[in-house]
């Protein structure tokens, strides 16, 4: 079974791909919106796409791993200097943003909400 791992902020994302990188794992990344004291996120899109992607995990390879990232909030991701949008690791245009890492593939915004392509990114790794 895919192994879930939740991080907040850059940081903590480096940190956690670094070290399923260091163990030969397949690593898949959803970026998304921080959430809030209740559990939502204050991008709209991401609380609609979270449950699709989340529900084709089954697609991947048992030993990868996914990553749920909290970009920070909303002043900060919208800042164009913020670290997810300018790092050459990340380079996101938009949240959600699904890729799987050291590879093209990558969904933006409502491609995250189609399961049939979800699945896709996830089963092609």
């Amino acid at each position: 079974m895919v192994q879930t791992i939740e991080v907040q902020g850059f940081d903590a994302f480096v940190e956690a791909m670094e070290a399923q990188k260091a163990a030969g794992k397949t690593i898949f990344a959803l970026f998304s919106g921080s959430k809030d004291a209740n559990g939502k996120s204050w991008c709209p899109d991401c609380v609609v796409a979270e449950p699709v992607v989340k529900g084709a995990l089954g697609k991947a390879s048992d030993d990868a791993v996914f990553l749920y990232v909290g970009v920070g909030g909303r002043d900060f991701w919208k800042n164009p200097q913020c670290v997810f949008r300018t790092d050459s690791r990340t380079r996101l245009r938009s949240v959600p943003t699904l890729m799987k890492i050291g590879g093209p593939q990558r969904l933006e915004e409502e491609q995250c909400a189609k399961s049939d392509m979800v699945e896709m990114l996830f089963e092609d790794a």
